[in-house]
C-alpha cells in the first residue's frame, strides 16, 4: 500500500492488519536481552501478571533483579520495556520504516515478552500504535465499533475495560503488524512465548498543551504583574463579582489571547521535543570547542547523537529554528533540516552548516546531544 493511501484511508480512522509487513522478520533482540535490559537502573520496565482463577491483575515496576525472572510462573505474565529504541540501535533502525509519518510524532518502541497466555488485559490507548509481531504468536482482538464500551474496572491498578466485546479476531505471526488508531479497545494474548514491538506515537492531551503553554507564559511575567483595579467604584453588592471585575480578569489574561504565531511555534517546538520520561542528557565536564570538533572530525572522527536527543525543525520566516529537547536554535533551513535528521555528523556535515548552525552544534555538544568519537589510531 502506498503511504498516501494509508494516511488517507486508515490513519486515525480505522484499524488495519498488515500480513507480512516485514517479510521474513527476525527479532534483533531476544527475550533474554529484554530481561537483561529490564534490570538496568535507567530502564522503564514493568511486569504484568494475571491470576485467571480470581481474575486478578498485578503490576510490578522495575528495575528488576536477575533472580526475579526464574521465579515467575510458566504462563500468564508479560514483561514490558519502554524506549528500547534508545538502548538498541537495531531496534532504532526499525523506525526508518515509519518515516512516512512526522518523526517528531514518534514516541518510542516498546518491546514486550509474554509467556503463554500473557496479556496486559483489554484496554484503550489514546495514541496511534503499530503492533509488530517479532517472535512467536499473539492473538489480537479488537472492538472497532464507534460506540464500543470504554468504562474502566475500579478494582485493578491498570486501566482495564469493564466490558470488552470484540468484533475482530486475528493471530499474528512474525512479520505481521496491526495498526490501531487512538481509542480502539483491544486485547492481546500470547498464544506461545512471544515478543511484540509496539511503535507508539506521541499525542499530548489538550490539557497538557494548555498547562505547559500557560506555565511558560507565566514564567516570563514579573512578580508585580497582578490583578489590579485602580478604577474601582463603590460596589452595588460587596459579594458580587461584577462585570467590571471580569473585564479586568480578561485584561490580566491578555498575554494568552495575544500570543503571536512566532511565539506559539517556538513554544510548541520546545514542548514536543522534550523527552517525556527518563534519560536525561548528561553534559560533558569539559565540552570540546568548535575548533576542537573541526580538528577531530577532519582526522576522521564522528559526532554521534545521543539516543535520548529529540530533534525537530520549523520554518521561521525565511530561516528556521532547530528544536532540541526544549531548546530553540535559529539557523538556515538547510542546517536545521540536516541537524534534525542526522544521527551522526562528519567533517563534511560540519562544513555544510552555516555560521549559526555551527554555533548551535557547539551548544548541542556542550548540552550532551552529541558525543565525539575520535578516530582510531593506526598501529
Amino acid at each position: 500500500m502506498a503511504p498516501e493511501l494509508f494516511l488517507r484511508d486508515y490513519w486515525q480512522k480505522r484499524p488495519l492488519l498488515i500480513r507480512q509487513a516485514f517479510p521474513g522478520f527476525e527479532s534483533p533482540i531476544s527475550p533474554e536481552d529484554l530481561a537483561g535490559l529490564a534490570c538496568e537502573e535507567a530502564a522503564l520496565a514493568r511486569v504484568v501478571l494475571h491470576d485467571r482463577k480470581r481474575d486478578r491483575w498485578e503490576l510490578r515496576s522495575g528495575p528488576f533483579s536477575e533472580e526475579s525472572f526464574p521465579k515467575l510462573p510458566k504462563k500468564d505474565w508479560t514483561l514490558l520495556v519502554q524506549d528500547v529504541d534508545k538502548w538498541d540501535m537495531d531496534i532504532r533502525a526499525l523506525l526508518g520504516a515509519f518515516r512516512f509519518l512526522p518523526a517528531w510524532r514518534v514516541d518510542d518502541v516498546m518491546v514486550s515478552f509474554a509467556a503463554p497466555g500473557g496479556s496486559v488485559g483489554a484496554h484503550v490507548d489514546q495514541y496511534d500504535v503499530f503492533l509488530l509481531q517479532a517472535q512467536g504468536h499473539r492473538r489480537w482482538q479488537i472492538d472497532s465499533r464507534p460506540d464500543a464500551p470504554r468504562g474502566f474496572r475500579p478494582d485493578v491498578e491498570l486501566k482495564l475495560l469493564t466490558r470488552f466485546e470484540p468484533d475482530h479476531d486475528w493471530v499474528l505471526a512474525p512479520g505481521d503488524m496491526l495498526y490501531l488508531p487512538p481509542g480502539v479497545p483491544h486485547h492481546g494474548v500470547a498464544e506461545d512465548a512471544c515478543l511484540t514491538f509496539s511503535v507508539g506515537m506521541r499525542a499530548p492531551s489538550q490539557a497538557e498543551l494548555m498547562v505547559d503553554l500557560a506555565e511558560e507564559l507565566a514564567a516570563a511575567l514579573p512578580e508585580e504583574s497582578r490583578y489590579a483595579d485602580p478604577d474601582l467604584s463603590l460596589p452595588a453588592d460587596p459579594w458580587e463579582i461584577d462585570e467590571a471585575a471580569f473585564g479586568r480578569v480578561r485584561a490580566a489574561l491578555h498575554g494568552l489571547q495575544a500570543l503571536d504565531d512566532a511565539a506559539l511555534r517556538r513554544w510548541f517546538g520546545r514542548f514536543i521535543t522534550q523527552y517525556r520520561a527518563a534519560g536525561e542528557l548528561g553534559r560533558p565536564a569539559r565540552p570540546p570547542s568548535l575548533a576542537t570538533l573541526e580538528a577531530e572530525l577532519a582526522k576522521g572522527g564522528e559526532l554521534l547523537r545521543h539516543p535520548h536527543a529529540r530533534h525537530a525543525w520549523a520554518r521561521d520566516g525565511r530561516r528556521a529554528c532547530l528544536h532540541a529537547n526544549g531548546l530553540s536554535l535559529p539557523m538556515s533551513v538547510a542546517a536545521a533540516r540536516h541537524l534534525a535528521s542526522a544521527d551522526s555528523l562528519s567533517a563534511h556535515d560540519l562544513a555544510a552548516l552555516d555560521a549559526d548552525g555551527r554555533e548551535a552544534l557547539e551548544s548541542l555538544v556542550a548540552a550532551g546531544h552529541y558525543h565525539l568519537v575520535k578516530p582510531r589510531r593506526r598501529r
